[in-house]
């Protein structure tokens, strides 16, 4: 009797509680969809202010345009003038000596000039992971120290793919041991855009690529798989797209070069001028505040040029990379429109550096240089012209009266201080999240190591003082992100630059800068001559000698002096 009511209690009891339990699952509140921006950070290499379309440019660039006409422009945005400082610097929110790259990525044993991140530093990939990210990148890394075989001809075998070598860099400096889950793209900074060296996925190195293989193609075309990836999951995602187009070697799809076989064939001055009064149409300048330079080397008229057809095919391959690059971009933006995350995505566009003024035929094979491709045929650098860029059997460059061009209208390119080597075009868009009017612009004077301030505002994320056992360096950067609602922010009250002694401090009013091969500064009015033109470092004696001061104790924070030779 005991027994059989026990079972009759256990019968109506179990039921209950089984009730019980189901309805207070199926009460529960459903967790919180993550609201939080997707970031899509898209940089690219060698890029001159005036190249895209909406900067002043005739390149075809629509899909930038689309992005700039329905976000915000930046007037007053900033790089350090040079490839590897740029991207550590964007990486790690400081400036990029402190970050560990104060030159190239060859480790001169000094703190500022290691050649690689430095581990008191974090990446915005590591932030972002942290904080619930899902993160990737495609493309260039080139903030990691280069491997090197024993001899010049190892070296070259290697690049000439004939022989093999597991690591291109210490393993631990790969992006995929730097906060990135997932990466496709080149460990080194120089490619052969057909067959490039240094090419892995994670830590494997890619040993052979399709015969139809184009590197701006294929990058793009892996940040827009990881954004399908990433957009089938529940956490908002932080991908880097490192484009290494239009960088040289001048290489390029024979169907993309076709559309600007004419364009260049007016010469300098005419594209130059022309780029100038789009810009003051759009209202990117004002004629008052900036003039058109001077062109440099004023010492060759184009109708004088002996190689006007070979430069007008060089700006006509340079400009095919660009608008390769813009397709691929347009493949993204359709992915996150297919996939519904595009109004609640940031995507940022620019460039690491001003266009370059380099002839790389004169640097010939060798380090990063390959002298034959992997079937055996000759590279050749043109040094005098005879052989027209575009192949994959090429390597040339634009020039410096081109590249004087594609930073229209300012002075100097890559590696230099002044303004053609260190102001970038930036594009934000955003549609949830920039209240700004839209294809508005901004005056908001910014610089590459505010990306780690602004996406960690963005994320919620917290900047550490601590990573990994490691004490990490104060950010440096500034968020910008008040500038999405159109609201009038300041930015930094300085900027300052160095690299191979190149130097400049810019304030609101002033800029005093130096060129690497002359050490004498060179005072300006940059609130009123944007276009530093009219030097008044005489006049102004005092303010010389106060932004000097400045700098001098910027150089010494920062890990900049001491400075020994190279070895």
């Amino acid at each position: 009797m005991l027994l059989k009511n026990t079972l009759r209690f256990l019968c109506v009891l179990v039921p209950m509680i089984i009730m019980a339990f189901t309805v207070t699952y199926t009460n529960k509140p459903a967790p919180k969809k993550d609201l939080r921006p997707n970031i899509v950070l898209i940089m690219a290499d060698d890029l001159g202010y005036s190249d895209l379309g909406c900067y002043g440019g005739e390149i075809n660039t629509p899909n930038l345009d689309y992005l700039a006409a329905n976000g915000l422009r930046f007037k007053k945005f900033y790089n350090t003038s040079r490839c590897c400082p740029s991207r550590a610097a964007l990486l790690t929110g400081l400036y990029n000596h402190n970050a560990g790259i104060g030159e190239m990525t060859a480790d001169r044993n000094m703190e500022g000039y290691r050649g690689a991140l430095g581990k008191d530093a974090v990446t915005l990939a590591e932030v972002l992971k942290d904080a619930g990210y899902r993160t990737a990148m495609s493309g260039k890394w080139h903030v990691s120290n280069t491997v090197e075989q024993a001899t010049p001809q190892a070296q070259l075998d290697w690049l000439n793919h004939k022989t093999k070598h597991p690591l291109f860099s210490p393993i631990e400096q790969y992006p995929t041991n730097r906060g990135f889950e997932k990466f496709f793209g080149t460990l080194w900074g120089v490619v052969d855009f057909f067959d490039p060296f240094s090419l892995v996925s994670g830590t494997t190195p890619i040993n052979t690529v399709p015969k139809d293989y184009y590197h701006t193609d294929a990058i793009s075309d892996s940040a827009t798989a990881y954004i399908k990836e990433f957009s089938k999951g529940d956490k908002p995602f932080f991908l880097y797209v490192a484009q290494n187009a239009p960088h040289w070697p001048l290489q390029a799809l024979p169907e993309d070069i076709e559309k600007y076989k004419d364009t260049y064939k007016a010469g300098w001055d005419v594209i130059r001028k022309a780029r100038y009064d789009r810009m003051l149409k759009s209202g990117l300048i004002d004629s008052v505040t900036t003039k058109i330079s001077p062109r440099i080397n004023d010492d060759l008229q184009w109708e004088d040029n002996p190689d006007k057809e070979w430069g007008a095919r060089a700006m006509a391959v340079h400009a095919a990379m660009i608008d390769r690059m813009d397709q691929g971009i347009g493949r993204m933006i359709a992915a996150l429109k297919e996939t519904g995350q595009l109004d609640n995505t940031l995507i940022v566009f620019l460039s690491d550096n001003g266009a370059s003024p380099e002839d790389c035929s004169r640097y010939g094979k060798g380090f990063d240089r390959p002298g034959e491709t992997r079937d055996g045929r000759e590279i050749v650098y043109p040094v005098n012209k005879k052989v027209f860029p575009g192949p994959q059997t090429t390597f040339a460059s634009i020039g410096q009266r081109w590249a004087n061009v594609a930073n229209t209208p300012y002075r100097f390119a890559k590696e230099q201080s002044y303004e053609g080597g260190v102001r970038t075009p930036m594009i934000a868009f955003w549609p949830k999240g920039i209240t700004a009017k839209k294809g508005s612009m901004t005056d908001h004077t910014g610089h590459v190591m505010d990306f780690m301030a602004t996406f960690a505002d963005l994320a919620g994320a917290k900047y550490p003082e601590v990573y990994k056992g490691n004490q990490i360096k104060p950010m440096q950067g500034l968020s910008f992100a008040p500038a999405f609602k159109g609201k009038k922010s300041i930015g930094h009250e300085y900027l300052f630059n160095e690299h191979y002694n190149a130097r400049s401090v810019r304030s609101k009013e002033w800029k005093m800068v130096s060129l690497s091969s002359d050490t004498s500064w060179h005072l300006y009015r940059v609130k009123d001559d944007e276009s530093e033109l009219n030097d008044l470092a005489a006049q102004y004696p005092g303010k010389v000698k106060e932004l000097h001061k400045k700098w001098q104790e910027w150089a010494l924070q920062n890990h900049v002096l001491p400075k020994q030779k190279a070895r």
